[in-house]
């Protein structure tokens, strides 16, 4: 009897490898096939069967920085070997770097739209993340009055996609002139993150015990001190989890920096669709904006993976 559980117990652990190495296939093939356009020549994007193996290049990286041009004529052996490493990979691909009239390199929007991604997400995050962790503070420890139906007010303002909301909220802010702006971007994403915020950072304050502040305000802590010093390092894994939901959250969106912004504080997400080279899409430019979108919050995850996992366990929701 003993034997035959073991082979079933063994036949499930296959099953169960089988299956898991088969979804990690499925979701990590759209980023493999991100990243290996974002290195693939331009006539390679596109081949039908798809190219997998290929002689990677740099071109669509330089091509995402740069602005460009069709070339009318091909360059001469002079100017071609004049030219810096970079700029001969785009003679290559039929096209040159736009210059100004003092010969200086014309850069694109990509770095400028990156910035703006990385200043908005993360101020949007801290904010988000340190109200709701004290909103949710409140809520776990003191008596609220109708607790029940704030929670599902701050919740309710989730419920409608982005989109829904993205034209009145278009017009209030041309209004009051926050329009294509870093300071509204970051008002709205950090609202629009705060319910969420609120509702697990309560899931992990109701974890940690209230005999820890009450035994810190019998040592002679005040309220504060006991939240800042017992409180937020138990949370911490909570913070940590929290952080990377919003982080992802805001980094990503892109209804509301589409319709908001213009040019100023317009972020990343609207701006990668937008480069196109001479022609048909260069879908390799494409590709290697987003491959280098994907870093951040890749990173950002990775960094706090083992408070991300020990907090999907440890801040559940019970509301």
């Amino acid at each position: 009897m003993a034997a035959v559980r073991t082979s079933s117990e063994i036949g499930f652990n296959r099953v169960a490898i089988v299956a898991v190495l088969l979804v990690t296939i499925i979701f990590l093939a759209p980023i493999y096939w991100i990243a290996s356009t974002a290195f693939k020549p331009r006539n390679l994007a596109t081949t039908i069967p798809p190219t997998v193996v290929f002689q990677p290049e740099i071109s669509p990286f330089v091509k995402l920085f740069t602005k460009r041009s069709q070339l009318r004529s091909p360059p001469t052996p002079e100017e071609y070997a004049a030219a810096p490493w970079w700029e001969r990979v785009v003679f290559d691909g039929g096209e040159k770097i736009v210059r100004d009239g003092k010969g200086q390199v014309q850069w694109s929007g990509y770095p400028s739209r990156f910035l703006n991604s990385l200043i908005i997400a993360i101020t949007s995050t801290v904010l988000a993340v340190g109200m709701g962790t004290f909103t949710a503070y409140g809520f776990s420890r003191f008596k609220v009055k109708g607790e029940a139906d704030l929670l599902f007010f701050i919740l309710s303002t989730r419920m409608l996609p982005p989109v829904v909301v993205a034209i009145p909220m278009f017009l209030m802010y041309r209004a009051v002139g926050l329009n294509d702006t870093h300071v509204g971007l970051i008002i709205l994403y950090t609202a629009f993150n705060l319910s969420f915020s609120v509702w697990l950072m309560k899931g992990f304050m109701d974890e940690i015990p209230k005999e820890y502040e009450e035994a810190a305000l019998v040592d002679g802590y005040t309220r504060m001190e006991a939240f800042f010093k017992i409180v937020l390092p138990e949370a911490a894994t909570g913070i940590a989890a929290t952080a990377v939901f919003c982080f992802i959250t805001a980094w990503n969106e892109y209804a509301f920096a589409l319709i908001m912004t213009n040019r100023r504080a317009q972020t990343a997400p609207p701006f990668i669709p937008s480069q196109v080279g001479s022609g048909l899409p260069d879908w390799t430019v494409i590709a290697a904006g987003t491959f280098l979108f994907l870093l951040p919050v890749a990173i950002f995850t990775f960094l706090l993976r083992n408070h991300l996992l020990r907090g999907m366990s440890f801040g559940a929701i019970r509301k």
